[in-house]
C-alpha cells in the first residue's frame, strides 16, 4: 500500500493554539492536550472575572463614598452612605456612583457642595 500523507488542516489548527498559549509555562504552553485543558480554563476564568472586575469596582466606588461622607463629620452633612444615596434618588439628581467617587477624590469641596444641595 502507499503511504498516505494527512493534511495540513489539524497541523494549522494545532498551530493557532499554541499562539494562543504561547505565554503559558511548561507543558501548558507544549503539549497539545494540556494546551486545550489551559485554554478553556482561562476562557472560562476571563468570562467569570469581567462580572466580578465589575463588582469589584462598585465595592470600591461606594468605599470612597462612605469614607468621604464619614470624614466630613465636623459639617454634620451625613454620618452614612445609604442615607447620601437615598436623597441623592429622593432629590433626582441623576450621578452614578462612579462619578460621585471620582468628584470625592479629586474634588471635595464640589462633592461637599452636591452633598449641600441634597440637604436643601
Amino acid at each position: 500500500m502507499t503511504r498516505i500523507k494527512r493534511g495540513y488542516i489539524a497541523r494549522r489548527r494545532r498551530t493557532k493554539i499554541r499562539l494562543f498559549a504561547s505565554s503559558f509555562r511548561g507543558a501548558h504552553s507544549r503539549l497539545t492536550r494540556t494546551i486545550t485543558q489551559q485554554k478553556i480554563r482561562a476562557l472560562a476564568s476571563a468570562y467569570r472575572d469581567r462580572g466580578r472586575q465589575k463588582r469589584n469596582f462598585r465595592h470600591l466606588w461606594i468605599a470612597r463614598i462612605n469614607a468621604v461622607i464619614r470624614y466630613n463629620n465636623n459639617n454634620k452633612v451625613y454620618d452614612s452612605y445609604s442615607r447620601f444615596i437615598h436623597n441623592l434618588y429622593k432629590r433626582q439628581l441623576l450621578l452614578n456612583r462612579k462619578i460621585l467617587a471620582q468628584i470625592a477624590i479629586l474634588n471635595r469641596n464640589c462633592f461637599y457642595m452636591i452633598s449641600n444641595e441634597i440637604i436643601k
